[in-house]
Order: C-alpha cells, then sequence, then structure tokens
C-alpha cells in the first residue's frame, strides 16, 4: 500500500481534483490512502472566521458564506447532478460551522480554533471522495479525527502512536483498496478536534505510512520536487534528485517549506522511502528522500522564512545568564508552542528568532517579563544558506542591514528586517 498526499494548491479548483483523479488513476494496481488538505486558502479563511468568532468582532457569517460559495462553486464543476449526495455531506458540515459559531466561544483560544479549522479537511476530502467515486475510482471516505488520537496541545498536538496505529489498522483492513482521509487533523481522547500544526498534512501522510508500514509516501506538489530554494524567492534553483533523510530533517528543520519538519522521523524509523513529486507532470521522476542517499547534487540550499521576530530576553539584576535561565525560558517556550529558529547569548542575555504567533507570543512575553526584562520586535525575515560558500554570504549581504547573524560549517543564518 502506498499513501499519496495531495495539499491545498493540488485541490484549488476544480481542475485540481479531476487531476487528482487522472493520477490516482495512473496507479490502478496499488492500494492507495490518498490524505488530502483543505482547499486553496481554506484554512486561512476559517481562522479568521475563528478570529472573529472567538473575539466577537466582524462577521463571522459572511465569511462562512464566502467559503461555503468558495466550495459550491467547484463541485458546481464537478458535479452535474445539483441533488448529488455530495451537496447535502457538505451543506451539513456547514451547519455544524454555524452551530459552533453560534454559541459562546471556549476559553481556549486553541481548543476553539481546531474545533473550527479541523472543518476545512472534512469538507475537501468529502468532495474528492465523492467525484473519484464518480469518475469509477472506488474509495471509501474516513474521518482522521476518529483515526488519528492525539494529546490535547490544541494547534500542536502530540501523537498517540499506539492508539493510532490500532484505529488505522482497524479501520483499513484491505490493503489493495483506496481510502480518502484528511491531513491536518485528528482528536484527544474526549474526540475535540485536534490539529497537528500548520501544514501538518504531510506528517498525517507520515503518521498513515508508520502505522501501517507502507511501502513509500508520496508528496504531491506544484513544483518538480524538492528544489534547492523556492524559485518564487531565489533564482536559478535547481532540482535535487536524491535527499537523505538526515539532509532532509536539516532542511525541514530551517523552514524548507516542501516538507513539513515533522514528517521525516517516522519514515526514517522504518525506512519508508518519501517522493516529492509533481502533479502538474506525474510521470516526472521527482525527488527521493531515503536512507543513505547524499544530497545530490551537493549544493547550496536557500530558506526564507517569512513571520519572524526577535526577542532579547535579559536577567533583571545583571547576573549571567545560565543554565538555570535558559531552562526557564526555553519552558515557556515549549507551554506556548513557539518555535526557535535561532539563539544566540551573552553574559547577560539571549536574543532568539522565532516564529511569531499573534495569538501564543503575547502569553508568552507576559510570563517572561515577571522574571526577565526583554523586547520584542516583530515583521522580520531569516534567512538560512545550508552548504553556503563566502560568495553566497557576500550575496545575501547585499542590501540588507542585519539584524542578528550565525555562522557554523554548514549553515550561515541572518535576521533582517521585512521590507
Amino acid at each position: 500500500m502506498k499513501v499519496f498526499k495531495f495539499g491545498g494548491a493540488s485541490v484549488k479548483d476544480a481542475q485540481g481534483v479531476k487531476n487528482i483523479a487522472r493520477i490516482i488513476q495512473l496507479f490502478e494496481n496499488d492500494g492507495l490512502i490518498i490524505v488530502v488538505s483543505a482547499m486553496g486558502k481554506t484554512t486561512n479563511a476559517l481562522e479568521e472566521v475563528v478570529r472573529s468568532h472567538y473575539y466577537e468582532q466582524g462577521d463571522w457569517q459572511a465569511k462562512l458564506d464566502e467559503i461555503r460559495a468558495y466550495h459550491l462553486s467547484i463541485m458546481s464543476e464537478l458535479f452535474a447532478n445539483p441533488h448529488h449526495i455530495v451537496y447535502e455531506e457538505v451543506e451539513h458540515t456547514f451547519y455544524q460551522l454555524r452551530l459552533i459559531c453560534q454559541t459562546k466561544p471556549e476559553a481556549d483560544y486553541n481548543l476553539v480554533y481546531d474545533r473550527i479549522v479541523s472543518y476545512g479537511e472534512i469538507i475537501s476530502t468529502r468532495i474528492v471522495s465523492a467525484y473519484l467515486s464518480d469518475v469509477g475510482v472506488e474509495n471509501t471516505w474516513l474521518d482522521a479525527r476518529k483515526l488519528i488520537k492525539t494529546d490535547q496541545n490544541y494547534r500542536f498536538a502530540r501523537v498517540n502512536w499506539n492508539f493510532t496505529e490500532i484505529l488505522l489498522r482497524q479501520a483499513i483492513r484491505n490493503p489493495e483498496s483506496r481510502y480518502v482521509v484528511q491531513g491536518f487533523i485528528g482528536s484527544d481522547d474526549n474526540y475535540h478536534a485536534t490539529t497537528l500544526g500548520r501544514e501538518g498534512s504531510d506528517y498525517t501522510a507520515a503518521i498513515v505510512a508508520y502505522c501501517l508500514d507502507a511501502e513509500s509516501v508520496t508528496i504531491w506538489k506544484d513544483v518538480p520536487g524538492v528544489l534547492n530554494g523556492d524559485p518564487k524567492v531565489f533564482e536559478n534553483t535547481v532540482l535535487l534528485n536524491k535527499i537523505s533523510f538526515s539532509e532532509a530533517i536539516e532542511l525541514a528543520y530551517y523552514g524548507a517549506s516542501v516538507i513539513h519538519p515533522k514528517t521525516i522521523q517516522p519514515l526514517k524509523h522504518k525506512g519508508i522511502p518519501l517522493m516529492v513529486k509533481s502533479f502538474v507532470d506525474p510521470q516526472s521522476p521527482g525527488t527521493v528522500i531515503e536512507n543513505g542517499s547524499p544530497l545530490d547534487p551537493m549544493v547550496p540550499c536557500y530558506i526564507r522564512k517569512t513571520n519572524q521576530a526577535l526577542l532579547n530576553v535579559r536577567t533583571t539584576d545583571l547576573a549571567f545568564i545560565v543554565e538555570e535561565h535558559l531552562s526557564q525560558i526555553y519552558a515557556m517556550f515549549h507551554r506556548y508552542g513557539i518555535r526557535v529558529n535561532l539563539a544566540q547569548n551573552t553574559a547577560t542575555s539571549s536574543t532568539f528568532i522565532i516564529n511569531h504567533d499573534p495569538v501564543n507570543v503575547p502569553l508568552l512575553l507576559d510570563s517572561l517579563r515577571k522574571s526577565f526584562e526583554i523586547d520584542y520586535s516583530e515583521g522580520l525575515v531569516l534567512y538560512t544558506i545550508r552548504h553556503y560558500s563566502e560568495s553566497d554570504i557576500k550575496i545575501f549581504l547585499q542590501n540588507k542591514d542585519p539584524l542578528l547573524q550565525q555562522t557554523t560549517p554548514t549553515v550561515y543564518q541572518l535576521a533582517v528586517r521585512d521590507v
């Protein structure tokens, strides 16, 4: 059995859904688990619904109507029959969303976030599954909230691997069949919806493959494979034909958007190959990530992370920053789910480049202020070059005012103000 994952860009319109069907039909002799993300920018739109509902500001109903209209427009191109059962299924889903938004929000923003945002994948998979059935690809729709079991760390849920494996093996009994399941989402022990972190559908594919000992995982993207940089940002990018799991983990850690950071580890543990291929040109070889493969070719890899912030933490009495302070600071990062992308220490302070989270960062700052003096500045970009050369650094420094730099034997990082 193989696991295929299709992201939001591959299901952003009716043509994308039709293309998924064409790709799957190329693998008519394979059992497949098809992991699908929310359509297009639906997750972003649902995040706006969450904010409007939770803070009781703006018109959540209007935002929800826009999301509904977007999906109905796609469905109208896919299903000629206006009485197709999928319309009833999707309408029921939006009815559930409205009920949630009509009730007083829970105190925990992250719980509310997961409850609402998780519906994006429910809707997209209903549509994809129904269309596949209509064109002769028999499949079974599965609800990931009943299969991927997690803790209650909402928005950044951690997987209960043993329970999840039991549930997946119970649900997927025929390795020669096709199944459609949502990426990104799961549920806790109380069956409250949880999410695995933004772009978590890749991780879902890895979870499923690990638990079921799949033959391989293929992530279908709008690029020909893993490139040495985002072609929308960097010029003259090249395809990396083969990458080791270790190299892929490094690239993902530093923010390479083509691979979710958590995806690699479960696959590496069981030696399950990961392929990144083009959904535009499915016959092209793409990139293979597996045990033992060197970076091929050995070229510099460029990564740009936006929405970054600089956090400087200082002791209040000019005492040295020591292990006790750092342990306290990192415990707070963990508590609020804040990702650290670069860190530097001086005698009395530590400076961090972190992902700016408009919900959890203010909570973090309030906690830090109880024990430390802090400065916080958002609106930064973090550039990373893996396997850099001195000429790469000179080019990156042109017309830039560095706020923070760091160099190791294999990695150069530069934080600058976003412009």
